[in-house]
């Protein structure tokens, strides 16, 4: 019998103030709101001003967590920041955070896993603290899209917008993450990916002509990925936790497209009622589209204590993830 379990003890989220609506898209790129929503489910997005950083999210997503636990940040023994659009390659936005926190006591990294990042970082953060690395933990999903998005592109630029979200977990005897599930496959992974600007294409002239500092995606086969995925995933995370999926109270999907959310929960048979979407309202915001839409979930009243959350996600690597929450 399990003494030792990992809970959730607070969420937070922050966005941008600016919004940029399909509307407003028609006058950048040859594009409609139509177009956008039939497709995708998006209506709007959030975007960062020149002078906001992906940690300045990460912070103030961080804080309201912090608050929401009634934990003080020197009590952390970890932060784990999941991000693909990190301030700088180094030193790592983690410690950015750690910093401005105050938090002296905790280790600090980035973890990159596309758009499965948080789950990836969720499942890092239980392990580290089960194996005894500590009592708290702060995991981050943030991210600010919008500085790698081709805005010529208007197969790509409609996807995308800006945000965090963030939660502490901390160690408790009674059940709280049940069961993680992860998985890669690279074969796939020039089908999402941004080329240059590291060690295989360090930045040039040629780079910056080319525009290959910006996201460059095969939307169809990324998509039937996804769907097939989303799927899978799910049922081996469910497996592992004993459940099985229609036990699910709440369905929390990665908010990249609604066709693909819907077709996933209709193969689990989640019904509508059950599944939280929140992608006409932020786009695809990678790495902080769970934890964001897991904090808005609760603040609106839709999680409840005992409740079985249902996390999944999928992303650049090619990457999948999903998790099994006691509330």
């Amino acid at each position: 019998m399990r003494n030792r379990w990992i809970k959730v003890l607070g969420t937070g989220s922050s966005v941008p103030d600016r919004v940029l609506t399909n509307g407003d898209l028609e006058r950048m790129v040859d594009t409609s709101d139509e177009w956008i929503t039939t497709r995708t489910g998006i209506k709007e997005r959030r975007i960062a001003e020149p002078q906001e950083t992906t940690a300045t999210f990460a912070l103030r997503a961080s804080q309201r967590a912090l608050q929401e636990a009634g934990i003080a940040p020197e009590d952390l023994d970890l932060i784990v920041v999941a991000t693909v659009t990190p301030d700088m390659l180094f030193p790592a936005t983690a410690c950015l955070v750690q910093k401005e926190l105050g938090a002296k006591k905790a280790c600090g990294f980035d973890l990159e896993a596309g758009c499965t990042g948080f789950v990836y970082a969720l499942a890092v953060a239980e392990k580290y603290l089960l194996a005894g690395g500590g009592e708290k933990a702060l995991v981050v999903g943030a991210e600010t899209l919008s500085k790698i998005v081709d805005w010529q592109d208007r197969a790509t630029c409609v996807l995308f917008g800006d945000g965090a979200g963030a939660v502490v977990l901390g160690v408790a005897d009674e059940p709280g993450i049940l069961a993680t599930y992860l998985g890669c496959d690279g074969n796939g992974g020039s089908l999402l990916e941004l080329p240059a600007g590291c060690s295989r294409f360090p930045a040039s002239f040629d780079t910056v002509n080319n525009r290959l500092h910006y996201i460059k995606m095969s939307g169809n086969e990324v998509f039937k990925f996804a769907v097939r995925v989303m799927e899978e995933a799910s049922l081996e995370v469910a497996r592992r936790a004993g459940i099985s999926t229609q036990e699910v109270d709440l369905f929390i999907p990665h908010q990249a497209n609604i066709r693909i959310i819907n077709s996933a929960a209709k193969r689990l048979e989640i019904p509508e009622e059950r599944i939280f979407v929140n992608v006409h309202k932020y786009g695809n915001t990678s790495s902080a589209s769970i934890p964001l839409a897991l904090d808005e979930a609760y603040r609106e009243g839709r999680i409840r204590e005992g409740d079985l959350l249902l996390l999944v996600g999928f992303g650049a690597g090619l990457t999948w993830g999903s998790a099994i929450i006691r509330w």
